[in-house]
């Protein structure tokens, strides 16, 4: 299929755009707000169940704020894009855009002896629905917030180089590859502006967000876009 023919929502060069945001928020919170990864919940189960075999119930229970945070950004991605686009005349993704935008400018207030949670549980909000949201590129299935996937399918794609001549895989692997490096990007970036810029430097990234805003929104002018289903949903 011709990348013409996908929606807007499903460019490769959004999702490249998307996970090097991913990579910068995964750096913010890891530097600044408390050391912890939001961008996925695995790593809060687990560190709930260790306090929770450790006895120590109270602190176990708090990982139920930010994995219910990341539940409900995937309820409400779920639940809001026909209503959506029957009621404002533009897609979901579109208006997912500029809330994560609005949610970029309000962190960048925060000040730095605010309470780590509250950025905790935003990004850990705005993460589950980008990731719910924005399911495959150009027909291959992606993760646009975190990078394991990723590793994985460049560990397939090698193991498919090694074992024949067939190379109609490649252009999988090549994608995931960029993914990865755009991941890897963005935490460099993020990590060196976030010493520099301490809790401002988050909105770097409403450059790369406004750009794709502006580029949704002329998709959504072309009405005949708005019934059309992305790929994976």
């Amino acid at each position: 299929m011709k990348s013409e023919e996908y929606l807007m929502c499903e460019k490769n060069w959004v999702f490249y755009t998307l996970i090097l945001i991913s990579g910068y928020y995964g750096a913010f919170t890891y530097v600044l707000r408390g050391n912890v990864f939001c961008n996925a919940q695995t790593g809060n189960v687990v560190l709930m169940g260790m306090a929770l075999g450790s006895g120590n119930i109270r602190h176990g229970l708090y990982y139920l704020i930010p994995i219910g945070a990341y539940m409900l950004g995937s309820l409400v991605s779920e639940l809001l894009p026909n209503p959506i686009k029957h009621t404002l005349s533009i897609r979901w993704d579109t208006l997912l855009l500029f809330i994560e935008m609005l949610v970029v400018l309000g962190l960048g207030f925060i000040p730095e002896s605010a309470p780590v949670q509250i950025s905790q549980v935003a990004i850990n909000f705005i993460a589950s629905m980008q990731y719910n949201t924005f399911r495959q590129a150009q027909g291959t299935p992606m993760a646009t917030t975190f990078a394991t996937n990723h590793i994985r399918q460049i560990g397939i794609g090698l193991a498919k180089e090694i074992k024949g001549k067939d190379t109609t895989h490649r252009k999988k692997l090549f994608k995931h590859i960029r993914m990865l490096l755009c991941f890897l990007s963005g935490a460099t970036i993020g990590t060196v502006l976030c010493h520099l810029f301490l809790g401002r430097a988050i909105w770097v990234t409403l450059i790369p967000l406004g750009i794709l805003l502006s580029q949704f929104i002329k998709e959504d002018v072309h009405m005949e876009s708005l019934e059309q289903v992305p790929h994976g949903h």
